[in-house]
């Protein structure tokens, strides 16, 4: 069930650069206060509080719109949730922040942090001076600004997801390459592994290249697409793929042998060096790009 929008705890949410300040409605970058009128941080305001939870069109309209108001309530939720993009920078189509699923509302999708505001201060103040019959100096303690959220599994600043997703799908792009150059050029693998490899070991070479480059080539496709069209369940499924992936990349890791009269022997061994490390990096951009937050993974450790 979410959460209502309500000063009562006065939280300071902070997310990224940003805080959210409930108590005083006010939003700051770094610091700095970013103009947001009160109904787009009210809708943002309720996205902080459900984060990682799905806030529907209806329940937005309950809690921020009075019943009495007659207005097109669609354009302006939409107007809302395009103010609140414009204020933090972020996009609809490869969204950092305020996710949008088709028909059922809202999504806050970065990681949250709630801390005390100086307005709880403030009343501590008022209250002491209520208890000694005179005003008494109060300084709040110092809050970090500025600081990047953290991801919770790799403790990391949180990259831009379409970022983290142009690295996944460059990793793919590259793999595609090595596979077709690999199937069309077999007749150079087998002379390249000819010049090395005694007995059977060519065949055994051109064999593995056929084998593994007709695999290879649909399941790239497909983690090229899932990245491409932001499949949401990419993070479990590269998990159940990943002892596949990692086996068939270790496998591709030796091709710049192949390319040994042209690159000499030490260049081969550097780019090998690089090309083992591939999957434990796509395994850890997927993570990046498609972590479950605190209150999703909570959920689905229930069940």
């Amino acid at each position: 069930m979410p959460l209502p929008f309500s000063n009562n705890d006065l939280p300071l949410l902070r997310f990224g650069v940003f805080e959210a300040d409930l108590a005083a409605g006010e939003l700051r970058k770094n610091g700095v206060r970013i103009r947001l009128q009160e109904q787009p941080f009210q809708v943002l305001g309720t996205l902080l509080r459900n984060s990682g939870q799905v806030v529907t069109r209806d329940y937005l309209r309950e809690t921020i719109w009075p019943a009495d108001t007659f207005v097109d309530f669609d354009h302006s939720l939409n107007t809302a949730v395009n103010k609140i993009r414009e204020a933090l920078g972020d996009s609809a189509s490869s969204p950092r922040f305020v996710e949008t699923l088709a028909r059922r509302g809202y999504r806050f999708i970065a990681p949250v942090e709630s801390f005390a505001t100086t307005s709880v201060f403030g009343r501590a103040h008022v209250e002491a001076q209520h208890k000694d019959g005179h005003e008494s100096e109060y300084t709040a303690p110092a809050q970090p600004a500025g600081e990047a959220a953290l991801h919770p599994d790799l403790h990391v600043p949180v990259p831009p997801r379409g970022l983290v997703r142009a690295l996944f799908a460059l990793i793919q792009v590259m793999y595609l390459i090595f596979y077709v150059s690999g199937l069309a050029h077999l007749r150079g693998v087998d002379g390249v592994a000819g010049s090395f490899l005694r007995g059977g070991g060519a065949l055994f070479v051109v064999s593995a290249v056929l084998v593994t480059g007709a695999v290879g080539i649909p399941l790239r496709f497909y983690l090229l697409s899932a990245v491409a069209f932001d499949f949401r369940q990419l993070a479990p499924t590269f998990a159940r793929l990943f002892p596949f992936v990692f086996a068939l990349d270790e496998v591709w890791a030796i091709a710049p042998f192949l390319l040994l009269p042209q690159i000499g022997i030490g260049f081969a061994f550097a780019a090998m060096a690089a090309l083992l490390y591939v999957p434990f990096s796509e395994r850890t951009l997927v993570r990046m790009a498609y972590f479950l937050p605190a209150s999703a993974e909570n959920r689905r450790d229930k069940k």
